[in-house]
């Protein structure tokens, strides 16, 4: 797997592109990531016109998981229609701000889901198979909480 991320240089700064970067993945995808303003303004803060880097992390580490559960229940042959993830996390306070604590909840819709066989596929992928989940219990404190919906 490789990725690139490319910045303009004082070129794009001067044409007011701030700290936004290029990334793009291996399969071709692109994605740009932009800072939040800097104190005070001037050229050293991003313009907020995409997500932060680590706002990536979680969402990628969010869509990890749900493809896990997804997979899971599909494969043995459950009726999933949805599966929604909403990830909270908090950050530690001085560099490197790792992430310290995060809290998913899953919204898993579909017909006749029981809570035994969705609380299974959640378990799982945080133990097993979703790789971010388990780079980022090295820092952080995951938890979960999930609910069925009919439909």
């Amino acid at each position: 797997m490789e990725a690139t991320v490319s910045w303009g240089g004082p070129a794009l700064e001067d044409s007011g592109s701030g700290m936004q970067f290029v990334g793009k993945t291996g399969s071709g995808h692109v994605v740009v990531m932009d800072g939040a303003p800097a104190e005070g303004g001037g050229p050293l803060g991003g313009r907020n016109l995409a997500p932060r880097p680590m706002e990536l992390v979680l969402v990628g580490t969010g869509g990890c998981t749900a493809y896990d559960v997804v997979l899971i229940l599909r494969r043995g042959r459950h009726a999933v229609t949805r599966c929604d993830v909403t990830l909270k996390a908090e950050r530690a306070t001085t560099d490197p701000k790792v992430f310290t604590a995060i809290h998913f909840h899953f919204v898993v819709v579909g017909q006749g889901l029981r809570h035994e066989v969705v609380e299974r596929a959640i378990k799982l992928s945080h133990e097993k198979l979703c790789s971010a989940s388990v780079m980022l219990e090295k820092t952080a404190t995951l938890t979960h909480s999930f609910e069925i919906r009919e439909g």
